[in-house]
């Protein structure tokens, strides 16, 4: 199929086409990706042994950029392969990039596969000739697209030959929390560092991009302060007296914010350390009570009392102390008065009025269809239940589902059911997507005329990337927050940064070639420097206690239960406890179903602490052969012969874990077996 680029299109591939790395820098819906599959094809024409990478952040747009663009214009002169975490195709992805003209996969893929060092599996970066990076301002920092390139950058420091072309491709580069002129044009020669690229945007069609890209029709749907709030009042109440009961003299910031919520994760943290049950539990339950108090601010009194129950049931079986007592005691107590509360209608939350307001009207058209932003899974989950709920939603044919992250927690969609339902919204059987920022970036809906974010905080590059989703004309771009609230603050600061943007993007275009390559020469080599210092203090972060030096400890109860030496990894992911004795430490529960298979291991039963419940992880089965307990550190604190730690990721830990050896284990297993 003949590729037909718009002007614009053809100003801003010319640098690509002759060779050179560049960022192309388009609105969404500006045709980046069309961009893409035309320098993809003329890059395969002209290169001799050519083959091209296509990485994306996010799953469901493997499958979008196969199906929609590569396929059609492609397809039928080239070997195409698309590959996600659920493709079998990812287990052999050194022998399928071999076997390929073009591959696109989800960037994790990739660097996996630079990493592990099995013949089918491994590849290089020297395997490919051009790299199209989609959504390429999140190339910075620890992000997966910055390890790839971080390759690149040292390759090329020390000579490297057969490098990569680098396309890169996104709607905004933002600012990167820059407020000022200096600050912005820093991050944008950051990014282009980071990518070892120009950025390039049309100069001389800027009058057919708009028609192309119309902005949509921006609405503040504002809604005056909730004057009476006696369920958020209650709840507030109870958790005084839960300060009351800590007696610790700590001073708390304002309840039902960001900031309310900081202050218990650290008490939870100091009291983990001091090994005070009281302090930790007690911001636990406090923590819980304030996604409460968020959620009534969000949605419904209803759903911020099912969250709570939700809680109280898990926690009512292992009462350890009296701490637990008066905790489950107190919403216990409670419980009818928070009930009954719910059941006024007249103190429900105006918001809730104000969306539903929103939605009737965009839906009179019964061709509609939108986007509905909120900030977390939870709020997408009890939105989609007043939506499903709702006479006058329904009245105008709303058929909404949830769109939210690909992962292995129980509230995370899989990958499968992610593309079911981006199918089912873009051939109409749905008309509303309810979804957190998983549908920001890429989502090609061209139908979408309504675009509605919901009490939200974000940058200004999600705020552009949320905005372009409302693609077809006419289309209605709502904004529904409290008066004078937090969220409409932010959104007109996100509307100045959108411009800031733009002017730090055209001082970088303008500067003399020279000026810029020796701007970007040094922003590379301090990265370099940057990355050697940091990896060095990880190794000796590492070094830091012998792994028998480290006793982990329940973070639910503080009961010590295993080493550091009882820990291996697995596939440079899993940490199982290979200790045969640990197995008295924790209760099994319910079947892990993680909606995909994996090539050696496979998922078994949740594991919780025998003690307090407390979840640990999961089983994993090994080949078939083994099973072994898999933990997660959050689920723990480490007692060294200094202090008591606390981790979020297993890389923090300060000791170094063994790598699994599988015949060594089974080979110990039956010899075990023999002496008995």
């Amino acid at each position: 199929m003949e590729i037909s680029l718009r002007s614009y299109q053809k100003e801003v591939v010319q640098v690509a086409l002759s060779g050179e790395n560049s960022i192309i820098w388009l609105p969404t819906g500006g045709g980046k990706t069309r961009a893409a599959v035309y320098v993809a094809k003329r890059h395969l024409e002209t290169h001799p042994k050519a083959k091209v990478a296509v990485l994306v952040n996010k799953v469901h747009l493997v499958d979008q950029h196969y199906q929609n663009e590569f396929r059609p214009h492609l397809g039928h002169t080239v070997n195409i392969v698309a590959i996600s975490g659920d493709s079998q195709e990812k287990d052999f992805f050194g022998r399928v990039v071999r076997d390929s003209d073009l591959v696109i996969c989800t960037a994790q893929i990739l660097e996996n596969a630079m990493i592990n060092t099995e013949e089918d599996k491994h590849v290089e970066l020297t395997d490919f000739t051009l790299l199209i990076i989609d959504e390429c301002h999140h190339t910075h920092k620890d992000a997966v697209y910055n390890k790839i390139m971080a390759r690149y950058v040292k390759g090329k420091m020390e000579g490297a030959r057969n490098l990569p072309q680098i396309l890169g491709l996104t709607a905004s580069p933002g600012t990167g929390g820059a407020k000022t002129q200096e600050g912005a044009v820093n991050h944008v020669l950051q990014i282009c560092a980071n990518l070892d690229s120009v950025i390039v945007s049309t100069k001389n069609y800027v009058p057919e991009l708009r028609m192309v890209v119309p902005r949509p029709i921006k609405k503040y749907d504002i809604v005056d302060t909730r004057l009476f709030d006696p369920f958020g009042e209650h709840l507030k109440e109870m958790m005084r007296m839960i300060h009351g009961y800590m007696a610790s003299g700590i001073t708390f910031r304002k309840m039902g914010t960001q900031e309310y919520e900081n202050d218990v994760v650290e008490l939870e943290k100091k009291g983990v350390r001091e090994e005070n049950r009281l302090l930790a539990q007690c911001a636990l339950h406090l923590r819980k009570y304030n996604d409460a108090l968020l959620i009534n601010d969000t949605v419904r009194m209803v759903d911020a009392l099912r969250l709570l129950q939700d809680f109280y049931r898990t926690k009512s079986e292992n009462r350890m102390d009296a701490t637990d007592i008066f905790l489950s005691g107190l919403f216990e107590e409670n419980q009818v008065e928070l009930r009954l509360l719910t059941l006024d209608t007249q103190n429900e939350n105006p918001k809730l009025a104000q969306l539903q307001r929103t939605l009737v009207e965009q839906f009179q058209d019964r061709n509609s269809r939108g986007i509905l932003f909120s900030k977390t899974r939870e709020g997408t989950r009890c939105l989609y239940d007043w939506v499903c709920a709702n006479p006058a939603l329904q009245s105008v044919d709303i058929r909404a589902a949830i769109l939210t992250g690909a992962g292995n927690g129980a509230n995370h969609m899989t990958q499968s059911g992610q593309k079911e339902t981006i199918y089912r919204f873009r051939v109409g059987d749905l008309n509303l997507l309810i979804s957190t920022s998983v549908a920001e970036e890429g989502l090609d809906i061209p139908e979408c005329n309504v675009v509605v974010r919901y009490g939200l905080l974000t940058n200004e590059i999600a705020q552009q990337q949320a905005s372009g989703r409302a693609r077809a004309m006419d289309s209605v771009y709502s904004v529904v927050a409290w008066a004078g609230g937090r969220e409409m603050r932010r959104e007109k600061t996100n509307e100045y940064l959108e411009e800031l943007t733009e002017r730090a993007v055209a001082e970088v275009q303008r500067m003399e070639p020279e000026k810029f390559r020796r701007k970007v020469s040094e922003l590379q080599r301090a990265a370099v420097i940057e990355r050697y210092v940091a990896c060095k203090r990880r190794d000796e972060k590492r070094k830091r206690y012998d792994p028998s030096q480290v006793q982990f400890i329940c973070r639910g109860c503080f009961t010590p239960v295993a080493h550091g030496d009882d820990m291996r990894v697995v596939n440079n992911s899993q940490h199982v406890n290979v200790n045969p004795d640990f197995k008295n430490y924790y209760q099994v529960g319910g079947q892990v179903h993680l909606g995909r298979t994996f090539e050696d291991w496979e998922p078994g039963r949740v594991i919780s602490c025998a003690s307090c419940g407390l979840e640990w992880g999961f089983e994993v089965k090994l080949r078939k052969v083994v099973v072994l307990p898999c933990l997660k550190i959050k689920g723990f604190s480490m007692k060294t012969p200094q202090a008591n730690h606390t981790a979020k990721q297993w890389k923090e830990v300060e000791f170094a874990v063994e790598e699994f050896d599988f015949t060594e284990y089974v080979s110990s297993c039956f010899l075990d077996l023999d002496l008995d």
